[in-house]
């Protein structure tokens, strides 16, 4: 199978806000299934020659040029520590893949379809498979004529083991007239990758705020819903909400729709946060009624988030 799969992405944006994605299935030389957003992929390849980058990260099979430029090519079942043996000849494919607005491409096995899912048809991994595990989540897909369990893999844990992702922030950014503001207050972040959610939270604690998480789209509406049913208006009892796009049980669009359609809630400042890009997301935002949009990782730029947000608190006081 190849780029062929993918020929009609650009209607598929048309899934984001309606809590649907579609999956690209796949196999690493075993039987297991695993998967990847499609929306996230740029093209399915058939692996070309590679140039060997000596010293580089071990899951790094080399580079190659990719529409004029050059893309690092990562081994997937290698980076994801699969233990279980398979044949030597597994690698077939290649999935290039846009995260983090960066161009990366993944080598993998034999390519099996794309199925088209609700979002809370996906759920989260079972907490019993540990913190080590490179999954965001896992699915039953049913395909020619039986159930099978689908695993969906957590890439933004796989690339942050390659890149060292800096959250510095820079000086030039903070705004020293507000930055001692921070103390006491609280940020939601909601992402389901525990990786995404580290390196928001170690770059707002900084701040001196406290972080709030949740996993996904359901488990925060939940939050927000109790406070709001004790009588507390979230958007006291929180600064703002970061939250991702893509998450198992609802996404990030389905929860700004829920909190802007409930009066409780509806001044709520939500930001989203997200490794998925194209233009798309401007039109999103507004359809929905995010306040910001930024792609991760950017440091800088959830600082610039919650300082905006900050001051429009203090002119509110």
């Amino acid at each position: 199978m190849s780029n062929s799969v993918l020929s009609s992405v650009d209607q598929r944006t048309k899934l984001v806000g309606e809590n649907r994605l579609e999956l690209l299935m796949f196999q690493l030389g075993t039987r297991h299934t695993f998967a990847m957003n499609v929306f996230k992929i740029k093209e399915v390849i058939n692996i070309p020659k590679l140039n060997i980058m000596p010293g580089s990260h071990s899951n790094l099979k080399g580079v190659m040029n990719y529409r004029g430029k050059s893309i690092p090519i990562i081994d997937l079942r290698q980076a994801i520590k699969m233990r279980s043996a398979v044949a030597e000849d597994f690698a077939k494919n290649i999935i290039i893949t846009e995260y983090n607005r960066s161009v990366q491409g993944f080598i993998i096995g034999e390519v099996k379809t794309i199925v088209n899912m609700s979002w809370s048809d996906i759920q989260p991994p079972p907490k019993g498979i540990g913190k080590t595990n490179y999954l965001t989540a896992i699915t039953q897909v049913n395909s020619e004529g039986k159930s099978e369990l689908v695993e969906i893999i957590d890439v933004e844990k796989v690339l942050a083991e390659i890149i060292d992702y800096d959250i510095t922030i820079s000086q030039e950014v903070l705004d020293d007239d507000i930055v001692s503001h921070f103390k006491d207050k609280k940020i939601l972040i909601v992402d389901d990758s525990a990786t995404a959610r580290k390196q928001i939270r170690d770059t707002l604690e900084q701040l001196g705020v406290t972080i709030i998480e949740r996993k996904n789209g359901a488990e925060a509406l939940l939050l927000l819903q109790k406070w709001a049913g004790e009588g507390k208006r979230p958007s006291d009892v929180i600064l703002l909400m970061f939250t991702d796009a893509e998450m198992p049980e609802m996404d990030g669009y389905r929860l700004t729709a829920e909190v802007r359609n409930d009066p409780r809630m509806e001044d709520l400042f939500i930001a989203l946060n997200t490794s998925l890009s194209g233009s798309f997301n401007d039109a999103m935002v507004e359809k929905v009624g995010c306040n910001r949009f930024i792609s991760k990782f950017q440091p800088d730029m959830l600082v610039d988030v919650a300082q905006q947000r900050l001051r429009e608190y203090l002119a509110e006081k």
